[in-house]
């Protein structure tokens, strides 16, 4: 349907669906001191805007609005279709709790009390 519409309404509309999708999308990439929105985030790579980085590759960490939520290593990325594809090897989640290094019973109290 798009077809019968004139070029300029065609790009603009590609425009303003672009703008959409960068509003919407809260996540960025932190790298070497730049912050990068993502366009899109998938199970196994995500997608940057090719015209703000041409070329990615290392460890990045990736952020919701101000939460530190990933780490990423990016082993790949290709530029298609005016976007930067990030393949990831490794995408560990960041936690504000230290890791137990014991099993914690489900019915374990969750404090103790010396005095009544």
């Amino acid at each position: 349907m798009l077809e019968f519409l004139p070029k300029e309404v065609r790009e603009g509309l590609a425009a303003a669906r672009e703008q959409d999708r960068r509003r919407k999308e809260r996540l960025r990439v932190e790298y070497d001191g730049a912050d990068y929105p993502v366009l899109a985030f998938r199970k196994d790579h995500f997608t940057l805007s090719a015209d703000q980085l041409p070329h990615l590759r290392g460890l990045v960490d990736v952020y919701d609005g101000a939460n530190h939520v990933f780490q990423c290593l990016i082993v790949a990325s290709t530029v298609e279709d005016g976007e930067l594809v990030c393949d990831f090897k490794r995408l560990s989640p960041i936690s504000d709790k230290a890791a137990l290094d014991f099993a914690r019973e489900d019915d374990a109290p969750v404090a103790l009390l010396t005095k009544m």
